[in-house]
């Protein structure tokens, strides 16, 4: 049985996804954050020493980091689903755009969709991030132009690590003058296996809860 540690609000919320994609038998246990802080609390630290979602232990091991998780997840488990072969055209953009979600795109939208939070960056930080935020989704918004999935002619992997990145630029309103990401993210939250996710897991983005 494989077991995931479900952080709400959360970027574990893709690895459900992927788990009802496949159909995979799996064990969910969930975790609160704190409801003053928003951070990880004791009972996913004792899991895991970063307190980070998602952690899986799957095959006795303990992983963390979501593109790692849905690269095993789909080598192990795929049965061919959901990743372009080893050797296929499409092979190297696939495993590029998977982990352009995490490596490249993730850190700066979330630092701006944060920033109110605490107070805004400041003068100096502002422009770099805002400006890095802006590069990056036009990139994303000239890959998806007259695109249904990131890679290829289907569904894939790289499709759920990139949409928790959209679904948060979303709701921080970045999308407002990228159409085709704008309907990339809705076409994505459609799919059955999606809904499964926030239905078992709650949603993505604290503001859209209840």
């Amino acid at each position: 049985m494989i077991k995931l540690h479900h952080l709400e609000y959360s970027r574990s919320t893709r690895i459900i996804w992927l788990f009802e994609e496949l159909g995979l038998k799996y064990d969910m246990v969930r975790h609160q954050r704190h409801p003053e802080t928003m951070r990880a609390q004791a009972d996913l630290a004792a899991i895991h020493p970063l307190a980070k979602a998602p952690t899986v232990i799957v095959d006795d091991h303990l992983m963390m980091e979501s593109g790692a998780i849905i690269e095993y997840i789909l080598e192990q488990y795929g049965e061919g689903r959901l990743a372009p072969a080893v050797g296929s055209k499409d092979r190297a953009e696939y495993l590029e755009w998977l982990h352009f979600a995490e490596g490249t795109l993730a850190n700066p939208v979330i630092i701006q969709m944060l920033a109110p939070r605490f107070g805004g960056l400041g003068e100096g930080y502002a422009p770099f991030v805002e400006g890095e935020v802006v590069k990056l989704l036009d990139y994303v918004e000239h890959h998806l132009d007259n695109r249904e999935y990131m890679v290829g002619d289907g569904f894939t992997g790289a499709d759920i690590n990139i949409t928790y990145v959209i679904e948060l630029a979303m709701a921080g309103g970045m999308l407002a003058n990228r159409p085709a990401s704008m309907a990339y993210g809705k076409r994505m939250m459609a799919r059955a296996a999606y809904k499964k996710a926030i239905e078992l897991g709650g949603p993505v983005v604290p503001t859209l809860a209840g």
